[in-house]
């Protein structure tokens, strides 16, 4: 085992763990120490052999290595030597050498900062350039300039000190641009608002001369402009509207923000800037419009140029303008346009200023059609003003209509010889027929109002259509509009200012006069629609009712005669001398009653060439107001007795009364219509001569009844003054026994009558 082991070691080079531990834990540790003292003495002897053999050899290395010392000590010397020699030789060579490197290093040094330089150049030219151009206020190319000197030379050059101050400038030059074409901007703005309203006046102009344009004119003036040696070309003058204004300020700053990046935000606040100022133009400069016409063209004119600026700008200013913003902020113009034009036209009361300014309207909305913008709400201004223009033309020729009345004698026109009698008829459309065969001097029906009349309200139908054109009205549509204003004019103005002249005292014959005009004016119109179906091209069309015209006029007209004969009535019967106490009756109606009726029959008589109506009117009137007025005298307070005499005589009167009423002193009546203003009046005087009580008591408050129209009330006022007459007259003499039954009979049938009045009270 202990050679085995002794082997295990030799045999191994690096790993004796496993044959040490054998040892150790084995018993053999002395075996093996001795073993191993024999193998270790086996080798030094082996070694001590080796050596042996190899000893003659090491010495005769030894010669040999002190053989080559002393040549050694021979080269070092020579060595040395060569080694002085040649360190003498290059320490000029290293002198020369040090001073070439020292060249080179000093060339290398040139070729590159003349390398620098050459890099340096192009950037302090170009920053030279730049300040030069933003003095010079080329702000684009500055700004194009600025870009090439951040983007292209500054990162060529290299950080040098210069080089950052350059850098650290670019931020302060971009925002001076930026703020250098804000300014030019806000200048533009200043610029384009002046230049507003030449815009809009020279696109007016053109539009006019459109208007008036056509293929005979254009070859005329070609010819003109030939003779004159005139080419087309050579007029100096802008062309078009947009023209008159300098746009080069807004694309350079619109081009400058686009290069800073501020493209959007330079958009919104040019948008926000011409809205604020759209806003300014829609206020009108000069206040009231309505004080001139210049002060419209004025206000048109800057509105108008406004938004051809902008819609120039819609097709040519890369985004500047859009088409929804620029129909945003013209619905809000022109709605405001139109409310500034309605408010201020509302006040105008001249109808050659609203001529001239609806002209100018629609001079504007045929100018917004060639710009393609929308013109509504102001085609429904021009009918508005329309409207309103009719006013104040009905205002102006109620002043001419007051003039013709105040002036007029309401007399029918009398003419003493043909030339007058063609002068009537060539200004009024009459039938004379009838008056052509009578000698002269003749005489119309109608008074010279008529004509006069006539002949204005052709004028003012002429001052009507004047607005008229140019509002796109078919030839139908502007007669029936023209139709509706002429017979406004008569219906209200006219028959306005015959209520005014009816207000005054005026005489019955004139008062019949005017209704006779009046008839003759109504039967007019046809001809001045017939007129109006002329000029207008259209067919003729009757929109009034007949008899409807003047017809609050004749019922005022009417209303004055009634009150007239009314009034002539009480003039009449204040002059009667009733004898309240008269004994006997004259046996005959009273004088003044003959007078009154004689009156009236002879005024029913002149009324013959009224209508029907009227005269039936006038008629009932005077009836009704004797029928009241005599039964107003017998049931007077004031009078407190009336004898049978003299109830006897105001019967005779009343039934003169009745003979007139039921003689129809007019036809148009019902069969005793007239009469029944005399029934009351007649029943109570039937009651009380003929004293029928028994009748009256028996049938009262029961309709229909003889004495239905008699109240206990009248009846007993009346019977009290019968009764005091009786007294008065009987206090000295004897009463008879029929006479004592008589007045106990009326003593009952007073009581009787107090009892019914009592209860018709409670």
């Amino acid at each position: 085992m202990t050679n085995a082991t002794i082997q295990e070691i030799e045999g191994i080079d690096d790993y004796w763990g496993p044959a040490f531990r054998s040892v150790y834990e084995g018993e053999g540790h002395e075996a093996f120490v001795q073993q191993l003292d024999e193998r270790i003495k086996q080798h030094d002897k082996e070694i001590e052999k080796l050596c042996n053999f190899h000893y003659q050899g090491f010495i005769d290395s030894i010669r040999e290595l002190l053989q080559v010392r002393s040549h050694a000590e021979e080269l070092h010397a020579k060595i040395s030597d060569v080694d002085a020699n040649v360190k003498e030789t290059t320490e000029s060579l290293c002198a020369r050498a040090q001073d070439l490197i020292r060249a080179r290093r000093v060339e290398l040094n040139i070729a590159a900062t003349i390398e620098k330089m050459e890099l340096c150049l192009p950037l302090l030219t170009t920053y030279s350039k730049l300040k030069t151009q933003v003095e010079a206020k080329r702000y684009y190319p500055a700004l194009k300039t600025l870009e090439q000197l951040e983007h292209v030379l500054l990162p060529r050059v290299g950080p040098y000190k210069w080089c950052a101050q350059i850098s650290a400038d670019i931020p302060r030059l971009r925002q001076a641009i930026q703020d250098a074409s804000m300014a030019d901007l806000r200048d533009f703005l200043e610029n384009i608002r002046t230049l507003s309203p030449q815009v809009g006046a020279m696109a007016l102009k053109q539009t006019q001369d459109m208007s008036g344009r056509s293929l005979a004119n254009i070859v005329k003036n070609k010819k003109d402009m030939t003779v004159l040696g005139i080419a087309a070309k050579e007029s100096s003058g802008p062309q078009c509207p947009h023209e008159l204004v300098d746009f080069s300020p807004l694309h350079r700053c619109l081009h400058i923000h686009s290069v800073l990046g501020a493209k959007n935000d330079f958009i919104q606040y040019y948008r926000a800037q011409r809205k604020q100022q759209a806003r300014l133009v829609l206020i009108p400069s000069s206040g009231n419009l309505h004080d001139s016409i210049q002060s419209v063209k004025n206000y048109l004119n800057a509105v108008l140029g406004f938004f051809i600026l902008e819609e120039h700008l819609l097709s040519t200013g890369a985004g500047l303008v859009s088409k929804d913003w620029l129909l945003d902020t013209w619905s809000m113009a022109v709605t405001k346009v139109a409310s500034t034009l309605r408010t201020n036209t509302s006040l105008i009361t001249d109808p050659t200023l609203m001529l001239s300014i609806k002209h100018q309207i629609v001079l504007f909305i045929s100018t917004l059609k060639c710009y393609g913008l929308p013109t509504d709400p102001l085609p429904l201004l021009l009918h508005e003003m329309a409207e309103h223009y009719t006013e104040v033309l009905m205002q102006r020729w109620v002043v001419v209509f007051r003039d013709i009345l105040d002036n007029a004698a309401f007399m029918p026109i009398e003419v003493q010889n043909q030339d007058q009698y063609d002068g009537v008829m060539d200004i009024f459309p009459y039938d004379g027929e009838e008056l052509d065969s009578q000698p002269f001097p003749r005489k119309f029906p109608f008074s010279s109002v008529v004509p006069d009349v006539y002949v204005q309200v052709k004028e003012f139908i002429y001052a009507w259509l004047k607005y008229s054109v140019g509002l796109g009205f078919g030839g139908s549509r502007r007669a029936a509009a023209a139709r509706h204003s002429a017979s406004l004019l008569l219906s209200r103005s006219f028959t306005g200012c015959l209520s005014a002249l009816f207000r005054r005292p005026l005489p019955l014959m004139q008062i019949v006069q005017i209704i006779v005009d009046t008839q003759y004016l109504e039967d007019a119109t046809l001809y001045l629609y017939e007129f109006i179906s002329n000029i207008t091209g259209s067919e003729l069309v009757t929109t009034q009712a007949a008899g409807s015209m003047f017809q609050a006029a004749r019922d005022d007209a009417e209303q004055q005669i009634c009150d007239k004969l009314e009034k002539k009535v009480d003039e009449f019967l204040d002059l009667e001398n009733y004898d309240w106490l008269l004994v006997e009756p004259t046996g005959q109606a009273s004088s003044f009653v003959t007078d009154m009726l004689s009156y009236l029959s002879g005024v029913l008589t002149s009324l013959e060439q009224l209508p029907e109506r009227a005269r039936v009117a006038a008629v009932r009137a005077a009836t009704n107001r004797i029928a009241t007025r005599l039964r107003n005298l017998l049931l007077d307070p004031a009078v407190k007795q009336i004898s049978s005499g003299a109830l006897y005589q105001l019967d005779l009167d009343v039934i003169q009364c009745e003979q007139f009423a039921a003689g129809e002193p007019v036809p148009g009546l019902r069969e005793g219509e007239l009469l029944e203003h005399f029934a009351s009046l007649r029943q109570l005087l039937d009651l009380i001569t003929g004293w029928d009580w028994s009748s009256y008591l028996h049938d009262v408050g029961i309709e229909g009844g003889k004495y239905s129209l008699v109240t206990p009330r009248d009846a007993a006022t009346l019977l009290e003054k019968l009764k005091e007459a009786e007294q008065k007259s009987s206090v000295f003499s004897v009463l008879k026994k029929n006479e004592r039954d008589r007045r106990k009979l009326l003593d009952t049938v007073l009581k009787q009558l107090k009892q019914l009045q009592n209860q018709d009270g409670s």
